[in-house]
């Protein structure tokens, strides 16, 4: 399958974009700023915030899916900067919506489990939302323009953790950085939330995508925990000292952009369209552990420019 991937050097889409690879596909990955270099796919540099160049670069490479991981992440930038998020996480993605549909092809948009408040948990896809910060109203917002846009899509909210390129993109980077250097840091512990392995999210968005699956879904771990106790079991895996990591509670930090505590999501729905359970914390944590081992981070460190 001739596959597109935007924002192809963040965290999730590089893991998207070589699980892809490694499995046959032809990819071609977006990035606006960041380039990369010994890559195994083919690369354009497109700024979305200018879609109808980007539609024109997009076209040429004649994709049979689209799989939209570019957005405004950085809470408290989407916090001082609404404008631009947006222009990102909205309007970039109903346009590229409208693109995927007119072409005829699949589009799999990734969404976030912060389009809820975190007051109940255990959310469905039908459960009301009540999203709390810039980042996550203008992530419900694209979810809503792609949805116009483009029915059939898939939307996918997630919550993933893996190894990045500059290394310090994910909660679990961020505990294994200082855990290793005998730092200790703080971990909250009334904050709940379902992370896949990164790896473990891009076979399954693929494995989605093969499905023909359209609509919304939750694609997180079937398991949840804390933020303290995530770092907890890190630790404990790596053979780093856990009594490094404090729990600490949100209210007692102060934080820029506001955060949810509870985002426990279901994907029941997904493991019945698929027909298996997703994997668990400790599984994606089993991985992580073992490509650390293959030093997959290097691997990926040496994609970045100098």
């Amino acid at each position: 399958m001739r596959l597109l991937v935007t924002g192809v050097s963040g965290l999730l889409g590089l893991n998207l974009g070589l699980v892809a690879a490694a499995q046959g596909h032809q990819v071609t990955g977006l990035s606006h700023t960041r380039g990369l270099q010994g890559v195994p796919f083919d690369l354009c540099q497109v700024n979305l915030l200018e879609m109808e160049t980007a539609l024109g670069v997009i076209a040429q490479t004649r994709p049979e899916a689209i799989i939209h991981c570019a957005a405004i992440a950085d809470l408290n930038l989407a916090e001082q900067q609404p404008d631009l998020a947006r222009q990102l996480n909205r309007d970039a993605a109903g346009e590229l919506a409208a693109a995927a549909a007119r072409w005829g092809i699949p589009l799999v948009h990734i969404s976030t489990d912060a389009v809820f408040d975190g007051v109940t948990g255990g959310y469905d896809e039908g459960a009301p939302t009540n999203p709390l910060s810039v980042y996550a109203r203008t992530k419900l917002e694209g979810e809503q323009a792609v949805r116009e846009q483009h029915p059939e899509a898939i939307i996918a909210r997630v919550v993933f953790f893996g190894w990045s390129m500059p290394g310090n993109r994910s909660l679990a980077e961020f505990f294994f950085n200082n855990l290793k250097d005998g730092r200790p840091v703080k971990g909250f512990n009334d904050t709940l939330f379902c992370p896949l392995y990164t790896e473990d999210l891009a076979e399954i968005l693929l494995e989605m995508l093969n499905a023909g699956l359209g609509g919304l879904y939750h694609v997180v771990s079937p398991e949840h925990l804390s933020k303290y106790d995530f770092g907890v079991r890190i630790a404990q895996r790596f053979g780093f000292d856990p009594g490094l990591i404090e729990p600490i509670r949100m209210h007692t930090v102060k934080r820029g952009a506001p955060r949810a505590l509870n985002l426990v999501l279901k994907p029941d729905k997904v493991e019945a369209a698929l027909g298996h359970a997703l994997p668990t914390v400790d599984e994606g944590i089993e991985r992580f552990y073992q490509r650390w081992q293959e030093a997959y981070p290097q691997r990926l460190h040496a994609f970045a420019m100098e």
